[in-house]
């Protein structure tokens, strides 16, 4: 492990390259093909920086050196957005870059992916203690078992699906088939998020996508990034195999990315940054809020900009809205043939909540969007809607002691009530939600 970390300073530019040229020196890498892991830009990262880094210290060493984004599902990057997204002029990529390639994530071909094998129904079922019992098969973007090294680069922070992004979640949902990822999203579904963000350790999720990597056989390095809270700069930077290099990094981001507060809060204004371009993505302001949301209180999701609820899963989204779990668990007929990971998200921005067929759905809060979609798109999509030119964001500010929550940057810092038991495993959080949504 080559790493380092601060709870009260940033990591400089000569920490960040020592930790690289470090690591790199170590491996094997000479004459090989590499290529790299990277997130898209719905996340905050000094992937600039980090590019660089890795081009000063493989450019002349390695046979090739590639970079390939990480989309999951989210919609593919232009060529401006990819410049942006790892900080290259045009005139760079003619001279210094003009032997790396980025590639998007192909995800929508069917050629993209190739199989790796199958995780059996048993096995699912002991890892997901009991609550899945189906085989999944294991398909990956190709170019990972085409290269000779994998490194994977990318920030690390509180999760609504995994307990904390970052490592192995680069191959699993990033570069990954969708039979994983609709596993492990409706397995994080169904352990709900407000149990699962921000839980440390291994959850089951976390063991599923570390199993699925297991059957990558390209070796693998992953530098694992912890950046500061209203920056885009390194609080802490950990190079190692993925799972050591992300547990450390996600032992510093529980003390950075974690606000505790005193009482709970009957609004809340989620405001979401540009980097979000849909709910798919902005929905990251109810994930992060629904903690200190108060029973009966309200999130209200802020984004003028958004006009779409996903760009991918738009249609899926509109057949079956956002709804509680328990709404699609006690009707499955109705819903098994839809996508889990669209399931999933449905669950996660609705929040905890109870339903039965007698008595109907009942939500633990409300949520509601103030973007660009239409009342009449929000309900029938299950949400609220607000105006967004009624909302004078300096009206929100300081109003903590009456209940009113401003959150300006919403959408990675998890807000978690003090007293909450930060070591409770996963399950003792499902068994705490499962009481707030019968209660």
């Amino acid at each position: 492990m080559h790493g380092a970390g601060h709870t009260e300073r940033l990591l400089d530019d000569a920490e960040a390259a020592g930790l690289v040229a470090a690591a790199l020196a170590e491996q094997e890498l000479d004459g090989r093909r590499v290529l790299v892991l990277i997130p898209d830009g719905t996340r905050t990262a000094p992937i600039p920086q980090m590019f660089r880094l890795l081009h000063k210290e493989l450019g002349g060493r390695v046979a090739a050196l590639d970079f390939l984004i990480a989309l999951g599902t989210h919609s593919p990057m232009d060529r401006e957005q990819i410049d942006r997204l790892v900080g290259v002029t045009p005139a760079e990529w003619a001279t210094t870059f003009r032997d790396v390639r980025v590639f998007n994530h192909e995800w929508a071909k069917p050629e993209t992916f190739v199989s790796l094998g199958t995780i059996s129904e048993d096995e699912v079922a002991d890892i997901s203690g009991g609550m899945l019992r189906r085989a999944v098969e294991v398909r990956i973007n190709r170019l990972v078992t085409e290269y000779d090294w994998i490194i994977i680069c990318g920030p690390v922070f509180p999760h609504e699906v995994v307990g904390f992004s970052g490592g192995n979640k680069y191959f699993f949902p990033g570069v990954s088939g969708p039979e994983v990822i609709d596993l492990s999203h409706w397995l994080g579904a169904l352990i709900t998020s407000y149990a699962i963000i921000g839980t440390k350790g291994i959850t089951p999720v976390r063991r599923l996508i570390d199993r699925a990597a297991s059957l990558v056989p390209t070796p693998k390095l992953c530098c694992a990034l912890v950046v500061a809270p209203g920056a885009n700069s390194l609080a802490g930077l950990y190079i190692a195999e993925p799972q050591a290099a992300w547990s450390a990094a996600a032992d510093l981001s529980a003390q950075i990315h974690i606000k505790y507060m005193d009482r709970p809060f009957r609004q809340v204004l989620s405001v979401m940054p540009q980097m979000y371009d849909d709910i798919w993505t902005a929905a990251k302001g109810m994930y992060k809020l629904e903690p200190v949301v108060a029973d009966g209180g309200e999130v209200i999701i802020y984004a003028p900009h958004i006009t779409e609820f996903s760009y991918t899963h738009g249609k899926d989204l509109a057949e079956i809205g956002y709804h509680v779990r328990d709404y699609f668990l006690n009707q499955w007929d109705r819903f098994a043939h839809y996508p889990g990971g669209v399931l999933a998200h449905s669950t996660h921005l609705r929040g905890a909540g109870h339903h039965d067929l007698a008595g109907g759905e009942r939500p633990r809060i409300a949520v509601t969007l103030a973007t660009g979609i239409s009342p009449e798109r929000c309900a029938a999509h299950n949400l609220g809607y607000r105006d967004p030119a009624t909302i004078n964001l300096a009206e929100w500010a300081g109003r903590e002691d009456e209940g009113i929550l401003l959150v300006p940057k919403a959408g990675e810092i998890l807000y978690r009530l003090k007293g909450e038991a930060s070591g409770a495993t996963t399950m003792e959080r499902a068994e705490a939600v499962a009481g707030v949504a019968a209660g």
